[in-house]
């Protein structure tokens, strides 16, 4: 619920406001509360210097870059469209995961592609189709690449729970890092500190420090330590419909079928890559059910010995 709020709130703090200061007074904000706090109640961890160094990469991809990213696409397409796209970060994920850690690469990642892009293109066909409008595509090229972003900060996130690490350090140090970057950014483009008269601007500014930074982020990198990244963002499934819902309520979105069946397909995608246990269990079931309809039991039983199944591990 709380991340597929998020994008609304998003929404609420583009405009007057440049996105890169908007981004950097979020994350500052986190870090002010979140580093002073964990120190205080002795909960930061001893690190080395080569672990500041991921974090330092982590505050990049996690709490800078991709919001960048995501703010500055939130200007050309709706809040709800940009999280249909980042909750493709499963798909992300899993293709980082071979390429970082080796991991093996399952079928599924090829199912899931086919559904993602399937229905990506079913929800921007109009503006596919339209050689005028590059807005729309160029919000979800931005997209695209912030959930790029936010899945390599995952994966430093694996590596740091791989040196056991607990998440409630690396993201106090990550958010630090991720909103001195900002800073730096601001100075490079002698950008000045806006400020907004808007309380919901400010109100939105609280709630995404809060609970879409320091609550939601914890929360979500814990299970990135306990289950894994690819199955940690089969929770991006949930993301668009609560998203696409706000955003039609305060946006102005308008669903049409294409819409919906591009959605449908999207989350479609992200159940099958993020559920390759489940989905390798119901083919089980289906091979033994069409095994017990054999005539006699010695025929039955040369059928399932002779057809392998995978175990999903």
């Amino acid at each position: 619920m709380i991340w597929g709020s998020t994008w609304l709130a998003i929404y609420f703090q583009v405009g007057e406001v440049p996105v890169s200061v908007s981004v950097m007074y979020r994350f500052a904000l986190a870090a002010a509360l979140m580093l002073p706090a964990m120190a205080l109640l002795g909960k930061l961890q001893k690190t080395t210097r080569r672990d500041q160094g991921f974090m330092v990469l982590q505050g990049a991809c996690l709490f800078s870059m991709n919001f960048l990213c995501f703010y500055s696409a939130t200007q050309y397409i709706s809040s709800g469209l940009v999280s249909v796209i980042f909750s493709l970060a499963t798909l992300f994920n899993a293709v980082n995961n071979r390429v970082f850690f080796r991991e093996r690469l399952p079928v599924s990642v090829f199912i899931a592609a086919g559904f993602g892009l399937s229905g990506l293109s079913l929800l921007f066909w109009p503006e596919l189709t339209d050689n005028t409008n590059t807005q729309v595509v160029r919000g979800a090229a931005l997209a695209a690449l912030g959930t790029l972003f936010f899945s390599l900060g995952n994966m430093v996130s694996k590596r740091h729970s791989q040196k056991g690490l607990s998440p409630l350090t690396t993201n106090a140090y990550a958010m630090t890092y991720g909103a001195g970057l900002l800073v730096i950014l601001l100075v490079i483009q002698r950008q000045p500190l806006v400020m907004s008269d808007s309380p919901v601007y400010w109100g939105a500014l609280v709630y995404l420090s809060v609970f879409g930074s320091i609550v939601a982020f914890t929360t979500y990198l814990m299970l990135v330590a306990r289950i894994g990244a690819n199955r940690a963002a089969y929770a991006t499934v949930m993301f668009p419909m609560i998203a696409l819902l706000l955003s039609w309520w305060f946006e102005g979105y308008r669903f049409n079928a294409a819409a919906v069946l591009g959605m449908a397909l999207t989350v479609t995608g992200n159940i099958v890559i993020s559920q390759p246990r489940w989905l390798s269990r119901s083919v089980q079931r289906i091979y033994r059910s069409r095994s017990l309809r054999q005539p006699n039991n010695l025929p039955a039983q040369m059928y399932m010995t002779q057809t392998k199944i995978p175990n999903g591990k």
